[in-house]
């Protein structure tokens, strides 16, 4: 059944044969046929673009049209058929590839001593539907800037997932937002003293997540919560440029004329660009 969604284009007249994309696409949905860069078949297509980053040519992009819906049991089988979960030099991600690197030489943390503290309540709250507690949301003040050679956080409200922020939530009125991606948030060290202070933040995975889902909730929050400013930062790995994909669409569904500013964040943890 098709439905319209996000999938792949590929002009042949701008491809060179590369293979680039082939070695981008986790799915397999590619193939060079003739010297081309082919879609093998539409099911097998997520929609998310990482095949589009490593292109010399730009001869992808996401287009918007009628399609066979993406199929995560079909993409197993044509894996396995194709002789298993792919190598990260043929088909995988190359953000799945394994490797293992030196972590930067960092001051000793005088607060990793071992303590116990109490909490201060949330200033604000509004707890969600499901009664959850920990999915209640709340905005409290950010411990004080941290010494040097130590570390503070600087995060200033709760929840932080996209699926779990309420658009209403005072925090989030007029703020400037950051859109993190899950693994940015920990491969970055220096995101709370970067990043984080004085923004609202909401985390995702632009690859493992819905992302038709959180393009349509960061809209309805965009439209509520009419923020100052959206900045992503993401991953290098080619999986992670979805996340600016759903950052623009969703700014395109509130209507909104929000610049949205891109970081991208190395595997050995550096930002690639300066707050």
């Amino acid at each position: 059944m098709e439905k319209m969604r996000d999938i792949i284009e590929i002009d042949e007249n701008l491809c060179n044969g590369c293979g680039q994309c082939i070695l981008d696409c986790a799915e397999g949905a590619l193939k060079l046929v003739d010297g081309k860069a082919k879609l093998v078949g539409e099911f097998l297509c997520d929609g998310l673009g990482a095949c589009l980053g490593g292109c010399p040519t730009g001869a992808l992009k996401i287009i918007k049209r009628p399609a066979a819906a993406f199929d995560e049991e079909a993409v197993a089988r044509h894996l396995e058929a194709a002789g298993g979960a792919p190598a990260p030099q043929q088909h995988a991600c190359p953000g799945k590839a394994a490797m293992s690197f030196t972590p930067a030489a960092h001051a000793t943390c005088p607060g990793s001593a071992a303590m116990s503290f109490q909490a201060s309540p949330p200033l604000q709250t509004d707890q969600l539907a499901c009664g959850c507690a920990g999915s209640a949301a709340g905005s409290f003040k950010p411990e004080a800037p941290a010494a040097s050679g130590s570390y503070a956080s600087t995060l200033g409200h709760w929840p932080i997932k996209l699926a779990l922020l309420p658009p209403h939530a005072p925090f989030m009125q007029g703020a400037d937002l950051a859109l993190v991606a899950d693994c940015a948030g920990l491969a970055w060290p220096d995101i709370h003293n970067k990043l984080l202070p004085g923004r609202a933040v909401a985390i995702a995975c632009p690859k493992l997540d819905d992302a038709q889902a959180h393009i349509q909730k960061l809209a309805e929050l965009l439209k509520a919560a009419r923020p100052a400013s959206l900045t992503v930062a993401r991953m290098e790995v080619p999986c992670c440029q979805g996340l600016m994909r759903i950052a623009q669409e969703a700014v395109r569904l509130a209507g909104l004329n929000l610049p949205v500013r891109e970081i991208v964040v190395s595997r050995q943890g550096k930002a690639m660009a300066e707050l």
